[in-house]
């Protein structure tokens, strides 16, 4: 009797045990920007982890909850087009991301050792560019509104803020190794809302006012052509060109998964009800 009511008692929790596995991620993070115009590259690429758990609904249909740790990077002097050389920006950012994603593989692991997968879902990152000046020094961009963000006289150019939303979604490839180990390559893209990622965006503001509200460094950090040994020491003139506010910037993952089921049974404890999956045994004697 007393062990018929300690199971009564833990039973739920060890049912809901079963249905949960551990995600690792390890790859590559990068971003679509003013600097970075391919759609998708390894070019420039950093380092990009994630740990997170997945809830299992039913054999095929998750829900993943991930937290990561990434970084985004992009410099003029790479790129290919000699006017965006001349103009020698460059910038760095550490992104944090939490998100929360529905996950639909098309076939079942119970049933086959492959499976192709969809994700898409919400979440917020946050971000703050720097860039590193002519002397070596550690510069945090967006103080400087290097493009008039936040001064009186460019009164349609807000500050952005530095946590924001982003929808996430991607595609990937499963492959079971063992009824309790995952193994996946997946490529998850980030679309956000705003084209500061960079701190590039729109046209070069007047100089006067730049130097007057943020100061000699803001000037040296928002056109850096003077730097390169043929560039050209003249700021631009107030409305070129800087960068494009048509498009949004995005960052994205690359990378392989491990999950980890979180018991001793594997993916036939993962799976939903129907057919006898998902069924946990009762015990053969009290």
């Amino acid at each position: 009797m007393r062990k018929l009511l300690l199971l009564s008692i833990f039973m739920p929790a060890f049912v809901q045990a079963q249905k949960f596995s551990l995600d690792l991620f390890g790859g590559f993070s990068n971003y679509q920007g003013d600097l970075q115009e391919k759609k998708f590259t390894t070019d420039q690429s950093k380092l990009a982890f994630s740990l997170g758990a997945r809830y299992h609904l039913t054999d095929q249909l998750a829900i993943r909850t991930n937290f990561s740790l990434a970084k985004i990077a992009a410099a003029d002097n790479k790129n290919k087009k000699p006017v965006l050389q001349q103009r020698n920006l460059s910038f760095e950012s550490n992104i944090t991301e939490g998100n929360i994603l529905l996950d639909y593989s098309f076939y079942s692991l119970e049933d086959r050792k492959f499976t192709p997968y969809v994700f898409g879902g919400i979440a917020v990152f946050h971000f703050n560019p720097y860039a590193y000046d002519s002397t070596g020094n550690k510069v945090f961009l967006k103080p400087l509104s290097t493009e008039g963000e936040g001064l009186a006289q460019y009164p349609d150019r807000k500050n952005y803020n530095l946590t924001q939303f982003a929808i996430p979604f991607g595609v990937g490839v499963r492959w079971k190794v063992t009824d309790n180990v995952v193994l996946g390559y997946e490529i998850g893209m980030r679309k956000t809302f705003t084209d500061y990622l960079d701190d590039v965006s729109t046209t070069y503001v007047d100089p006067a006012i730049l130097l007057a509200a943020k100061g000699p460094k803001a000037l040296e950090m928002s056109y850096r052509g003077g730097e390169l040994k043929n560039g050209n020491p003249a700021y631009p003139t107030p409305g070129a060109i800087r960068g494009s506010a048509k498009y949004k910037d995005w960052y994205y993952f690359s990378g392989i998964s491990v999950s980890i089921g979180l018991n001793g049974r594997g993916e036939k404890a993962f799976s939903g009800s129907g057919h006898g999956k998902g069924r946990i045994d009762c015990p053969k004697k009290l």
